[in-house]
């Protein structure tokens, strides 16, 4: 198959993955305010999804590493996911909302680290790489739009599912790309050690921004005034600068992907003083597009370091399962902290954190890339 045709449908199937996963993240917190008073519920209903999105990532990102494939894990995710999705419609109290919650964590862990690895390992040109990934960033840009289009909280779920439906339809005509097993014993642990101060500072930073996510929907509608619609304005400045800057870092910003991901980390406390200042719900726009920007320098910079110098779908396994970690901590404590004090906390305990974040992630050093990695 054309490198061009493979590329498109990994595009294809990419950026329906993650608009099935950001049509609904918007208004879950103020889905969960439905069935719950509780911000501290609100904030456990949110960290399940990630709690179990941990451990599926972890187990089935080495798994396909020593299976030798990934579309059978990148379709059944699909599947799985398209299922859980949708059954969010018919969740009506907290423990429906909960399983739904869980089976889709469940499912999405199944699919995403095999889908990074297979999009690394599709394209020996890492630039055309990036461009790939990047549709990630687009397809929140539009289910982002779509959630506020829609402007239907329960009826973004069955969205969802067919969205995941045909990103699954797109990944009937991939084809398995050549990669060799990883059978190395021990290897979860190795990657952990060899990469621990970018775990840990990604981890940090993802637990303050988590905790913002959490509050931050229910603080521009309650405390600003915002309609639905405007809250999901808001939040296409963040996915259109991602998109953007995941792009142009494919062929105009050469810096190393150590770097990227400590510009990624350190920008992001700009972002969270900024939030906590605003007086209008149209002011987070720059702000939320900063975020963007940030976002796009970590992951690119983070997951391509740890693909260049590790097993693939393992390292990028762990690399989500740190991110899942942070959004199942950060929910938590955004919950307790708005119920002790009040939103604008929230935000003041996000830049804290993320400045231990940055001093922290000034211990990565670049590692010289090893042709043979094994995959």
């Amino acid at each position: 198959m054309q490198k061009i045709q493979l590329n498109n449908l990994v595009r294809s199937a990419t950026f329906f993955q993650h608009a099935g996963i950001s049509i609904v993240f918007v208004f879950l917190p103020i889905m969960a305010m439905g069935v719950t008073d509780s911000v501290f519920e609100i904030g456990l209903i949110i960290a399940s999804f990630s709690f179990t999105e941990i451990l599926s990532q972890i187990y089935f990102g080495r798994h396909s590493d020593k299976k030798g494939t990934r579309l059978k894990f990148i379709r059944i995710g699909f599947i799985g996911c398209a299922i859980a999705f949708g059954l969010h419609y018919f969740a009506d109290n907290i423990g429906l909302l909960l399983l739904a919650r869980i089976g889709a964590g469940v499912a999405s862990g199944i699919m995403v680290p095999s889908m990074i690895a297979y999009t690394y390992e599709a394209n020996h040109e890492k630039k055309r790489a990036v461009t790939v990934i990047s549709f990630h960033a687009l397809g929140w840009l539009v289910g982002t739009a779509a959630a506020g289009i829609v402007n239907d909280i329960k009826l973004t779920f069955l969205i969802s599912g067919i969205f995941f439906l045909i990103g699954l339809l797109f990944t009937i005509k991939m084809p398995n790309t050549l990669q060799e097993k990883e059978i190395k014993p021990g290897t979860t642990k190795n990657v952990i050690i060899k990469n621990k101060f970018l775990f840990i500072s990604l981890l940090l930073r993802h637990i303050g921004a988590s905790s913002v996510w959490t509050i931050f929907p229910i603080m521009l509608m309650e405390k600003l005034g915002a309609e639905l619609y405007q809250i999901s304005i808001v939040y296409v400045a963040n996915t259109l600068a991602a998109f953007v800057l995941m792009n142009l870092m494919a062929s105009k910003i050469k810096i190393s992907n150590v770097t990227k991901f400590k510009i990624g980390i350190g920008g992001t406390t700009f972002v969270f003083v900024g939030l906590a200042l605003i007086k209008d719900w149209w002011m987070a726009m720059p702000f939320m597009a900063l975020v963007g920007a940030t976002w796009a320098f970590l992951y690119i910079g983070g997951s391509f370091h740890l693909m260049e110098n590790n097993p693939r779908s393992t390292s990028t396994g762990i690399f989500s399962s740190t991110i899942s970690i942070g959004a199942v901590v950060g929910p938590i404590i955004a919950g307790a902290i708005a119920f002790a004090f009040n939103y604008v906390s929230v935000m003041y305990f996000a830049i804290g954190i993320i400045i231990v974040a940055f001093v922290v992630s000034l211990k990565i050093k670049s590692q010289k890339t090893v042709s043979a990695v094994p995959t």
